[in-house]
């Protein structure tokens, strides 16, 4: 079993994100000891953004021509494609930054996210081809991001849920750590919320 483990918060180990993530790998490791995590650090080792020999290539690929190959963002996305290919579950772990994803989790959706390699545009609208299997996202806010005492417009989930099913990534468990600036219990109740969700690996 292969766990693709990512996070992207520039507190690194110190957040509240890869703390909750971290604790929905263990609890996978747990149920699965041969499990083997390929850690994916967006802060520590930033991503590029999408290119002109990117762009260029997908642009030929539409048309049935094969893409260029170089020391360009393509070849960050040929790797992290084949990272995403080959993980049996997927842990994200991110903050909310300005009511969204980081910019770094931005910049490696755009290198995944990708015609004619994981998804594909039809009549029918964008169809994606990799085959589903768990996404566990593990969020964290200082203040409310969900429920009545929520304060702030979420951006963050329903982007998440839009952008992976383009892919083929539908089956996806969103566990937070809300107002983890003002509730001392936040992380406490964050860590409660992984052991429900992945109880009934345990069966």
């Amino acid at each position: 079993m292969n766990i693709l483990h990512i996070t992207s918060s520039s507190r690194a180990a110190d957040s509240a994100s890869y703390q909750l993530s971290r604790r929905v790998v263990e609890g996978l490791q747990a149920r699965h000891p041969e499990a083997r995590v390929v850690p994916r650090d967006l802060s520590a080792d930033p991503l590029p953004h999408v290119d002109g020999q990117y762009s260029s290539a997908l642009s030929r690929a539409i048309g049935g021509e094969p893409h260029a190959r170089g020391l360009s963002s393509l070849a960050w996305s040929d790797l992290l494609i084949e990272e995403l290919q080959q993980a049996d579950c997927v842990v994200i772990g991110t903050p909310m930054h300005n009511f969204t994803v980081p910019s770094v989790l931005k910049a490696w959706i755009d290198h995944v996210v990708r015609i004619g390699v994981t998804f594909n545009a039809t009549p029918e609208g964008k169809i994606g081809t990799l085959a589903d299997r768990p996404v566990y996202i593990a969020v964290s806010s200082g203040g409310h991001r969900t429920g009545e005492r929520a304060r702030q417009p979420d951006f963050l989930e329903p982007y998440l849920r839009a952008i992976l099913a383009t892919i083929g990534l539908k089956n996806l468990s969103f566990i937070s750590a809300e107002a983890t600036v003002m509730d001392p219990n936040a992380m406490t109740a964050a860590y409660a919320a992984v052991d429900k969700e992945l109880a009934p690996l345990a069966a």
